[in-house]
């Protein structure tokens, strides 16, 4: 079954920062959609420049497993458009939220807690290996039991968030911390993959294994029976008899 995938990116370190659009000339958002071309799925992709910043009702009816990838302009999406991605989320439909994305509005909504961590970035970037700790779980079908990213932000612990259902993957630094990197949640009928791993001025998401990892994460967080159901069903105006 062909899912319907939504990448939403912010868009503004590639219209301000020429490094980032020399490694991105198609936005960080047609870097993952090349890279997920070769899985079944139907993508668009919004920017927060879009009308309705990129987030549209009609869009999110359409979309099985949103993809979210922002940075700088965390304060700038509306609340207004944060409640209709959360009531669709509620509903049923499929959140991968990458990188700087743990301090987005949405993220934070579907958290309940700030989502602070430790980081450092280095001009170089730091070495980063991602050991996978749930090589059972769908979302690591097909990965080995580490990979590394030569360049790389480092995000540590502690992350202020709540315990998550499964961890995935536990990422390594090569100033020992560690970041648990690969998460799972459920909220309402909705599955929430966070990932990591990912940075505007690095190739990260030119990486095939990064796809990899991405490509698994939506095709789990798409519901086993289909997209987002509408919440108004569940309303009974009569009691239920027994």
């Amino acid at each position: 079954m062909t899912i319907r995938v939504t990448i939403w990116n912010e868009g503004r370190h590639e219209q301000t920062d020429a490094p980032v659009r020399a490694i991105y000339p198609d936005r960080i958002d047609g870097a993952i959609a090349a890279g997920l071309a070769n899985r079944d799925f139907k993508i668009e992709r919004a920017t927060l420049d879009d009308p309705e910043q990129g987030l549209p009702t009609e869009l999110l009816d359409r979309t099985d497993v949103l993809l979210w990838w922002g940075h700088v302009a965390h304060d700038e999406v509306a609340d207004a458009a944060i409640d209709r991605v959360q009531q669709r989320i509620l509903a049923g439909m499929g959140l991968v939220v990458l990188h700087s994305g743990h301090h987005s509005k949405m993220f934070r909504r579907m958290m309940g807690t700030n989502c602070n961590l430790a980081w450092r970035e280095l001009p170089e970037g730091d070495l980063e290996r991602v050991w996978v700790t749930n090589p059972g779980h769908p979302i690591a079908d097909g990965l080995p039991p580490f990979f590394e990213i030569p360049q790389s932000e480092m995000y540590g612990e502690p992350f202020d968030i709540p315990a998550a259902d499964e961890i995935i993957m536990i990422s390594w630094f090569k100033g020992g911390e560690v970041f648990r990197s690969g998460l799972t949640f459920q909220r309402g009928l909705g599955r929430i993959f966070y990932f990591s791993p990912g940075h505007e001025t690095f190739p990260i998401y030119h990486d095939p294994m990064v796809h990899k990892v991405i490509g698994n994460g939506i095709e789990w967080a798409m519901r086993p029976h289909g997209g987002a159901r509408k919440l108004d069903n569940w309303h009974r105006e009569e009691p239920i008899h027994r």
